[in-house]
């Protein structure tokens, strides 16, 4: 068993969670974790049907593209995750999906502001519109790139998808889950025509707060391992 295995079975079991409950749909999206103490990801491999993948077909990538383990094409996306690996030291895992509530705003050029405690303390203050680029193009990696620095856990990418990541894959998944929630209320909440009430910049402000700290404390622990490793050597 290579030291990689763990890592791809987190991304095996999460992308078929989430095709089984409708988050990924057919081929589309794609699922990925950071290899810890290593500048590589473990990702899902191009145009395979989710329920059918094996522990094998997930492909393992250095960041700049050396294959390290798997035989298949990973997927044409792996250029994004790369660059929020790259950007967010505090990432871990990342997933992109076609989900249809959310992408509803991928097609309205729409953000998602604050609504929800759960929402700014998981995702950020605001769900913020990434500029189109064509999948898998270099564009598409920069226009994400230029993002992050927003430190938020979840983006939509226009006319496209949408993509969430965070400090472990767990969290990632939940995260998909409540932009999800998010897309649907607000969605129905647009359709009434009503005033919509949204979070105050002050409360907003205090539940961002608590997602900082804990990128921070990730971004710390890596730190401590690297000066670690360091000294064994």
């Amino acid at each position: 068993m290579s030291h990689y295995e763990p890592f791809k079975q987190q991304v095996l079991d999460t992308c078929q969670d989430l095709a089984r409950k409708g988050y990924l749909i057919g081929t589309g999206g794609n699922v990925s974790i950071r290899i810890e103490g290593e500048d590589a990801l473990a990702i899902t491999p191009s145009s395979r049907d989710y329920l059918g993948l094996t522990l094998d077909e997930i492909c393992v990538y250095a960041f700049d593209k050396t294959p390290l383990e798997g035989e298949l094409t990973p997927s044409i996306e792996t250029g994004m995750h790369t660059a929020v690996y790259q950007n967010r030291p505090d990432v871990n895992a990342v997933i992109h999906t076609h989900q249809p509530m959310a992408s509803v705003f991928t097609i309205i050029n729409t953000p998602i502001p604050a609504l929800f405690d759960e929402q700014v303390s998981q995702l950020g203050p605001s769900v913020e519109i990434v500029p189109y680029g064509m999948s898998g193009s270099p564009d598409l990696a920069n226009n994400l790139a230029a993002k992050l620095e927003s430190q938020c856990n979840a983006y939509i990418l226009q006319n496209h998808g949408i993509i969430c990541m965070g400090t472990s894959m767990d969290k990632t998944a939940t995260n998909i889950k409540v932009l999800e929630k998010c897309a649907l209320v607000y969605q129905s909440a647009l359709a009434t025509g009503k005033e919509i009430t949204f979070l105050k910049p002050e409360n907003a402000d205090s539940f961002f707060g608590m997602l900082r700290s804990e990128q921070r404390k990730e971004i710390r622990r890596k730190k401590k391992l690297a000066r670690q490793k360091q000294k064994n050597k």
